[in-house]
């Protein structure tokens, strides 16, 4: 009842930030991942009461696993808006990062979902339980993989940004404001990802240890590290929300000068959607010595954020962009 409530109150505070942001495309997955927890702890609740009830049993347990992968999806949409405000120094195209990475996480949905189901019902056959934990072992797998590779990339970003002088806030007062934009979604995305990782880590010793460990004859560990971990990583979103300090639309982005936000043309990739999702990194290109684009080469040529630049949105409603 106590994470019930918990989640409650911070999904019900994320819903009010995406309402005055209207950043529902960018951080819509928190109010979501929220709502999985909630239905998972309420569904718990319930099943406390109806210990007979294997189904309910089964989808408190799926729902309180799917939903963690929910948040981390999160991390990757606001790294690669965070990219698009400095597409010079991203070492991918920003919207790699969320179809490669949220892909990913889509799979790892999908194997925890059945796998999930089939380790909880005690109706299954040895089969089926032991199919069960191979899924479950596979999903957990990827998440540490993807998640791994999502911290080296916002590594490689961060340094870049350093030895640009993109985060060096002793320049000007523009300059100052800026680098600490930058810096406090890096910052964030760090934490929540040492968040995420333990919750993870927990969970690949739990799924291989079995019904017969530790972890799954105690059920304290799971409000621990799904519970108490997750409501600390969505309360520090809560209060600092990536949407305070990113544009709302990604056409704008950050000149070199790092004082001057300016309304580019968007960064497109022009290849085929398939061909984005089998080579996020455009490998190809660079054998093939393909040329890329770099409208931040032109940066004299796009207007300066607030001096009465309009914006359209795709419905192509004009709204300002100050």
């Amino acid at each position: 009842m106590i994470f019930l409530a918990a989640f409650l109150f911070s999904t019900l505070h994320h819903i009010w930030i995406n309402v005055r942001y209207k950043s529902w495309r960018v951080t819509g997955t928190l109010p979501w991942g929220g709502i999985v927890f909630i239905a998972g702890f309420a569904v718990r609740e319930v099943s406390a009461f109806r210990a007979k009830d294997l189904d309910l049993f089964i989808a408190s347990t799926v729902l309180i696993l799917v939903a963690p992968p929910v948040y981390a999806m999160l991390n990757y949409i606001v790294l690669g808006r965070a990219l698009y405000y400095v597409p010079q120094l991203s070492p991918i195209h920003s919207g790699r990062i969320i179809t490669t990475f949220c892909g990913l996480d889509g799979v790892v949905g999908i194997l925890t979902g059945n796998g999930g189901a089939r380790v909880a019902n005690a109706d299954a056959t040895s089969a089926e339980i032991k199919a069960g934990k191979g899924l479950l072992r596979a999903s957990i797998l990827i998440q540490l993989i993807s998640f791994f590779l999502f911290v080296l990339l916002e590594y490689v970003f961060h340094r870049r940004c350093i030895k640009a002088g993109t985060l060096d806030p002793k320049i000007t007062a523009a300059t100052a404001k800026n680098a600490n934009k930058v810096r406090r979604v890096l910052y964030l995305m760090y934490i929540s990802s040492v968040i995420i990782s333990s919750r993870h880590v927990f969970r690949v010793v739990d799924v291989f240890q079995g019904y017969t460990g530790y972890l799954q004859q105690h059920e304290w560990p799971l409000y621990v590290f799904d519970g108490a971990f997750m409501f600390v990583n969505a309360l520090m979103l809560n209060t600092w929300h990536p949407m305070k300090y990113l544009p709302n639309d990604n056409k704008i982005y950050l000149s070199r000068d790092g004082a001057t936000e300016r309304l580019g043309p968007g960064w497109e990739d022009s290849r085929p959607f398939l061909i984005t999702l089998l080579d996020p990194f455009d490998i190809a290109g660079v054998f093939m010595k393909r040329d890329k684009e770099k409208f931040w080469d032109h940066e004299d040529e796009h207007p300066i954020v607030g001096q009465d630049t309009i914006v359209t949105d795709k419905a192509g409603k004009a709204k300002s962009a100050v």
